[in-house]
């Protein structure tokens, strides 16, 4: 679509932040001493691999509430030879949980997972065993060119050191306040005294420093093998969590390959299942495809009536016939064919909202954090990492100082579903580490946290970029809407006039403050630069290195 966006808008806005342009190498997460531990091993002639591994380290300690060694994610890593991959580091059910393990809460909606006493969501046995560390280190041997060691370092300084809370952590903090409390451990460092740490306060984590140092030492075998592992299983042992020593020794990662879309002369990779984002991205474009999104203008209601069509149309498939491959057949080929999508367009009424079933057969959170590294060699990583719900479990296992996930809370507490209970299952998940290629050559880079939301805002996110025309700055900044199939969420930019007309088609129409998280992503332009942009929604900051070494033989000599 040529011109300019803005004259087809009806939903207008104006970016918050500046995006970051560089030569050299650019790191965007969402903590900017994050992205400055990443950006330093850039600046030190390291690869994304290496930058991208010190900013998720970084992250477990200065965005606490979303990531954590004890946790679980996925990367997408596409290196300098062109080659695409996917290191699923997810969270996996421990071998002494059963189908029947919970008990749902009375009357919940199958799309609902609550249990009496809210034993998957709060507390040990809301712990799943985690994947983070063995991912992080694995891929940092594989595809790195730095020590453990030296990688970890910016995390272990700002541990033991401290640093400054952020008006969003303590806003974070604030809302998980009444379940940390019960933790006497967690509570001592984000509780003090009682209340939520105050913006600008020392966030100190002595004993956290120390956990970093020794896996600095030894690796993930400290958890996976060794002495740390000891602690965890023994706490949840005498705690009545799940966790045991062989659910940590047999723990593996595995690498996928991506689920590839075509879209209007693009492709667009991204995660394959157990994930349910890059099946159900591939559908909603495949179906938007037909439309003129473009010609239709940003915000205005007659896209984002198609948005929420097709988003309602992908929550069914993905309730239907979602996850773990090793446990349930997903039928990906038919899912991300155009024929289907065809045929789920042809139901589409232009002027009325529906209600939508699956159209596939069944085969039987929200808490997360993102960052995108990538350096002058062409290596490129987006990942996503999370320990689920905000402060995941809200516990803190005494002698690590590393907060658990509540990764159970992404099962199906009743037997007999696709994301029923069973050991060694791994989660879906909405996770959505997402690349875009036009002709062969890499353009977009780009992720968020928000769990079921996530795939629904990338998806967005390309259709800003693609269709839109929009900067990768006011791609990830723009207003978003969510469903699936209940309300319509929209950001509360969409002004008046664009949600009466969403009602008068029939949409219950939600304003809400931000649907799903902090956005951040890396376009590469045509003569080497990356411009890096990280969004309003979180303290994303984009961080890049441009400049070099001197000239070869240039010396500075008094005559």
């Amino acid at each position: 679509m040529s011109g300019n966006w803005r004259d087809r808008t009806a939903t207008t806005f104006d970016c918050q932040k500046m995006p970051a342009v560089s030569s050299r190498g650019m790191v965007v997460s969402n903590h900017p001493l994050a992205s400055s531990a990443g950006a330093e091993m850039l600046a030190a002639g390291g690869n994304a691999i290496d930058a991208a591994i010190a900013t998720l380290f970084t992250l477990t300690v200065v965005e606490p509430m979303m990531i954590g060694i004890i946790g679980g994610g996925m990367a997408h890593i596409r290196l300098a030879d062109g080659s695409h991959r996917f290191i699923d580091g997810q969270s996996t059910v421990p071998a002494a949980v059963r189908d029947t393990s919970y008990t749902s809460k009375p009357g919940s909606a199958h799309d609902v997972f609550d249990t009496v006493g809210n034993e998957n969501l709060n507390g040990p046995k809301a712990v799943a065993t985690p994947g983070s560390l063995k991912a992080w280190c694995e891929t940092l041997r594989r595809f790195g060119t730095m020590s453990l060691s030296d990688v970890m370092q910016p995390a272990i300084k700002h541990a033991a050191r401290g640093y400054a809370a952020t008006p969003y952590l303590h806003e974070c903090i604030s809302e998980s306040a009444a379940e940390m409390r019960k933790d006497r451990p967690i509570a001592a460092i984000f509780l003090p005294d009682g209340g939520p740490l105050k913006v600008g306060e020392c966030v100190v984590q002595a004993e956290y420093a120390e956990t970093l140092r020794y896996i600095a030492d030894h690796g993930e075998t400290a958890l996976y093998e060794g002495p740390l592992g000891d602690i965890l299983a023994d706490y949840m042992e005498k705690t009545g969590g799940f966790i045991r020593r062989n659910d940590l020794t047999s723990y593996k990662t595995v690498e996928r390959q991506p689920i590839r879309a075509d879209y209007r002369g693009w492709t667009i990779l991204g995660p394959p299942p157990p994930a349910a984002s890059g099946v159900h991205i591939a559908q909603m474009l495949n179906i938007l495809e037909g439309y003129d999104i473009g010609g239709l203008g940003f915000g205005t209601s007659e896209t984002i009536h198609y948005l929420a069509e097709v988003l309602k149309i992908a929550f069914a498939d993905r309730a239907a016939a979602s996850g773990d491959p090793d446990y349930v057949g997903v039928p990906v080929e038919q899912l991300t064919s155009k024929a289907y999508a065809e045929e789920r367009r042809r139901a589409i009424d232009p002027a009325r909202a529906q209600a939508w079933g699956a159209g596939v057969s069944p085969l039987e959170g929200a808490h997360t954090t993102h960052m995108t590294a990538a350096d002058a060699f062409g290596n490129v990583v987006a990942t996503t990492q999370t320990i689920n719900n905000l402060f995941g479990a809200k516990i803190m296992i005494p002698g690590l100082g590393a907060i658990a996930n509540n990764y159970m809370n992404l099962f199906d507490p009743r037997p007999g579903h696709a994301l029923s209970l069973a050991p060694g299952k791994r989660v879906t998940t909405s996770m959505s580490p997402m690349m875009a290629m036009r002709d062969g050559k890499l353009r977009y880079a780009l992720g968020l946290p928000g769990g079921k939301r996530i795939f629904p805002s990338a998806m967005q996110a390309l259709v800003n970029l693609i269709d839109h025309g929009m900067t990768l700055q006011e791609a990830v900044e723009a207003p978003r809407v969510w469903t699936e199939g209940n309300a319509l969420e929209v950001e509360q930019s969409i002004p008046e006039a664009v949600r009466a007309k969403l009602a008068g088609l029939g949409h219950k129409v939600q304003p809400v403050a931000t649907v799903a998280g902090g956005m951040n992503g890396i376009a590469f332009d045509d003569d080497g630069t990356m411009t890096g942009a990280a969004c309003w929604r979180a303290d994303g900051t984009p961080i890049g290195i441009s400049g070099g070494l001197a000239r070869s033989g240039v010396r500075f000599r008094l005559s």
